[in-house]
């Protein structure tokens, strides 16, 4: 797996965009597509504004890595933050870019380039920040040294990464997703859309490669297309970046489609979303 691939996809599918019918559906009207998409956002994962407001953003130099549509990124400036902000994709930057000039929110930069070779100086930020992006790093060594080297010595990563320990990783993916592939592949229907696209990949790879969770698990976290995702537990968190020392940890947000779970109080538990706090070690 290389970055350009990975490029390739977030830049044809910038995150969330088909959720609320794709900017091009907007007719180009960005305010209207941006409202609607953080609608979308904060209703369905309503934690992370919360999460949000238990960092101390204010007055704080900050770079979040990994932008989407911005959505994140106008609310930590809203919370103070001197924001920076760097992403591997050119439609991510024109996007928050614009975002950034219709509310006329301020910021320090914005920068398309690599998590692998960040573009800022050593010792430059009091917080990284990155929602759901550094799993889909495959080289995320290289990628934790790189955030080491541009945190200040007594400054904080925090992240959100996919829960090994989850409904949705240990059911929905291990087990309902795969069975259902079975049956449509043994009967020979397609039902197109996402289904469909998961029927013609195990048809292309093999069937028994395809499902495969070392594999699989790619290709349902972010659509039967993404690249690479990768799952976390603490342990793997700390394999994963031996430069910093975890000092608080926490899992939200019940989901695990198909099943309707949203009204169980087990996010504590069993939660999609694991988000970790590291000081440089």
């Amino acid at each position: 797996m290389n970055e350009s691939e990975i490029q390739d996809f977030w830049n044809r599918y910038p995150c969330g965009d088909l959720q609320v019918g794709g900017l091009q559906q907007h007719r180009g009207d960005y305010e209207a597509f941006f409202t609607n998409y953080d609608n979308f956002r904060y209703h369905k994962e309503a934690h992370i504004l919360r999460c949000l407001d238990n960092i101390d953003f204010k007055g704080k130099q900050v770079l979040e890595i990994g932008l989407g549509q911005g959505a994140d990124s106008e609310q930590i400036i809203k919370r103070g933050a001197n924001w920076s902000g760097l992403d591997l994709t050119p439609e991510s930057v024109a996007r928050v870019q614009t975002r950034l000039s219709l509310r006329q929110l301020p910021y320090q930069s914005l920068k398309q380039g690599s998590a692998l070779q960040i573009p800022y100086d050593d010792n430059s930020f009091d917080i990284v920040f990155s929602h759901g992006v550094l799993h889909h790093v495959p080289d995320i060594l290289s990628a934790q040294r790189e955030v080491h080297r541009v945190l200040k010595p007594d400054g904080e990563l925090i992240v959100m990464l996919y829960a090994r320990w989850s409904l949705n990783y240990l059911v929905s993916i291990g087990i309902l997703r795969r069975l259902g592939l079975l049956a449509l592949y043994f009967t020979n229907y397609d039902p197109g859309g996402i289904f469909g696209q998961h029927l013609a990949n195990a048809r292309a790879e093999g069937l028994w490669h395809y499902l495969r969770m070392d594999h699989f698990i790619h290709k349902n976290t972010d659509g039967p297309l993404n690249p690479y995702s990768k799952v976390y537990d603490l342990q793997s968190v700390r394999n994963d970046f031996p430069n910093f020392k975890l000092i608080r940890a926490y899992k939200v947000f019940m989901h695990a489609p198909p099943l309707p779970v949203r009204w169980l109080p087990l996010e504590s538990m069993l939660g999609w979303h694991l988000w970790v706090h590291l000081r440089p070690a």
